[in-house]
């Protein structure tokens, strides 16, 4: 979309004076917010533009930019747990040590989505609310997904083994000791259902964060954009698919002792694969798709 084309929206707020007097139209009129951004009927129009750009690019080139994404988002994975290894702060303020690493997270799906990576998490918003207004055949989505889905585990199992396993970043104590506790919590500790109901709220947030990082015009907004949907979904504890790509395979090669590949594909693909897609194709992609169209 040109540039040209951005709308700017107005946003006007009544201020209220110390003396308790009702504000002037000129107080009003002084008061008025210009918002250089697009608007959310914009967004949806990219948004769908985009899906249709996703589902028709060249599945050589899909599967390397899924690969790249897995990469990225592994880092970030691990930076979180690295953030997290701070055991007298995990006994006496969990809450404060989750807050920081989840202020830490959101700088992996930045480099993914300002570098044009696949995430196949977001292609569930995408490519879902192009096919569903018929720009896109639905044999498409599912390639689409079926390609980055593959791609992003390759890129986060190369970074796990390679970079991360290898080359010994997390392997001793007390990190190796979060990552298995941290993978312990996410895979033996809650139930099929938990996990699954976890994996809605994280992708609606994720989606949420592309959306926002599409409507800013300039860098600043949209990494700031993008920041607090998964800033928030970190600090939640929520469940991404490819997430669980890094933080459930390193604890396995750390050799968990409660944690095997058949745990991981239960718990850890599953649920969470089937919450992603209802949580961005359907809480957010398709809520913002009837909410303009409808």
């Amino acid at each position: 979309m040109p540039r040209d084309s951005c709308s700017r929206f107005q946003i006007s707020r009544a201020s209220i004076s110390l003396s308790g007097d009702r504000p002037s139209r000129e107080t009003h009129a002084n008061m008025s917010i210009t918002v250089n951004a697009l608007t959310p009927t914009e967004v949806v129009e990219m948004i769908t533009s985009t899906g249709v750009q996703k589902g028709n690019m060249r599945l050589d080139k899909v599967f390397f930019s899924s690969v790249s994404a897995g990469c990225f988002l592994a880092f970030a994975c691990a930076t979180a747990l690295s953030t997290n290894t701070a055991p007298w702060w995990q006994e006496n303020a969990p809450g404060l040590i989750r807050t920081i690493s989840a202020l830490v997270f959101p700088y992996g799906l930045c480099m993914i989505i300002l570098t044009g990576a696949d995430l196949c998490t977001g292609s569930f918003m995408f490519t879902t609310v192009a096919a569903l207004q018929k720009r896109l055949p639905w044999y498409k989505m599912l390639i689409h997904w079926f390609v980055t889905f593959w791609g992003n585990l390759c890129g986060s199992l190369f970074v796990v083994s390679i970079i991360l396993g290898y080359g010994e970043v997390l392997s001793a104590a007390p990190y190796s000791t979060e990552v298995i506790n941290f993978a312990t919590k996410k895979q033996v500790t809650p139930d099929f259902h938990e996990v699954f109901l976890r994996g809605i709220g994280c992708n609606w947030l994720v989606c949420l964060a592309c959306f926002f990082g599409i409507q800013g015009r300039d860098l600043a907004s949209k990494v700031i954009g993008i920041w607090w949907p998964i800033f928030a979904f970190v600090s939640l504890g929520f469940d991404h698919v490819v997430a669980n790509m890094t933080f459930i395979p390193m604890a396995i090669w750390l050799d968990a002792p409660d944690i095997t590949v058949g745990l991981y594909i239960w718990k850890g693909i599953i649920p969470t694969l089937i919450g992603n897609i209802i949580g961005g194709g359907l809480f957010c992609g398709e809520y913002f798709r009837c909410l303009i169209h409808y």
